[in-house]
């Protein structure tokens, strides 16, 4: 779906109050209710807003997309961020990498501007594009491998994970709410992010703007964990001014 600002108005203003009438969504914004309710429709089959009698709330927060459809969106928004976040990574580093599509780009930045990275990643299409770079060193942790998005995840791979202390670990999350909670869908995938975050020396956590406001069901962990937040587009101010009081670094990638 192709998002029109008044779209992205819409995501905003639920985003900051959870909830949003159909009627303060057309006053807000000029537009008839007819207009609104069109637009709360597309939002849902894009499963970014849930349609409830009289308004509209954030997505699913037990189930995530599927990770083709994840993979297909804000493509261009994912690869600056990467190109970003590349930049502030130096040649020659250690690094944990988790799960997610994000992280698949940030893999395609670093392996064509990097060179002498080891880099140890629970997640398979991470490890395969990195591996092709030959002066890369990549470790991939044991676990089981999740069948819908090559995510490993489990026991073992903490056990993995906990062997080494690296110097950078980057971290995605599926939703980012205004108290600046981090949120995920798998508590299996959560603790295993929560391992790369207690062995790593810097953290950074990339994600794109959908995920502010975006509704998960298991806690990660929270935005002040973080030394760097990487994303395309200005946080909610509540969120920009818990980042602020808790020295979290922004960093913001042009389009």
């Amino acid at each position: 779906m192709s998002r029109s600002p008044r779209h992205d108005k819409i995501l905003q203003l639920v985003r900051e109050s959870g909830f949003m009438p159909i009627e303060e969504l057309a006053r807000l914004l000029d537009v008839t209710p007819q207009t609104i309710r069109r637009d709360i429709n597309q939002l849902c089959e894009a499963n970014l807003l849930r349609r409830y009698h009289g308004g509209a709330a954030l997505g699913n927060s037990v189930e995530n997309e599927d990770y083709f459809a994840r993979k297909g969106k804000l493509q261009s928004e994912k690869a600056h961020i990467a190109g970003l976040l590349a930049e502030s990574i130096p040649d020659h580093a250690s690094l944990f990498m988790s799960i997610g599509t994000t992280m698949e780009a940030i893999a395609q930045a670093l392996t064509l501007s990097h060179k002498g990275l080891r880099v140890i990643t629970n997640n398979i299409h991470v490890a395969s594009i990195m591996s092709a770079n030959p002066d890369f060193t990549v470790l991939i942790t044991s676990g089981v491998v999740r069948a819908s998005d090559g995510g490993i995840t489990g026991v073992a791979t903490m056990d993995f994970i906990n062997q080494f202390k690296v110097d950078y670990a980057v971290i995605g999350a599926a939703g980012i709410e205004t108290d600046g909670s981090l949120l995920d869908f798998d508590y299996r995938e959560v603790r295993v992010a929560q391992a790369m975050m207690a062995n790593a020396r810097h953290l950074f956590l990339a994600v794109d703007h959908s995920k502010f406001g975006r509704n998960a069901l298991v806690r990660m962990g929270h935005i002040s964990d973080f030394h760097t937040v990487f994303t395309d587009a200005a946080p909610p101010a509540a969120l920009g001014k818990l980042m602020q009081e808790h020295n979290v670094e922004l960093q913001l990638a042009e389009a």
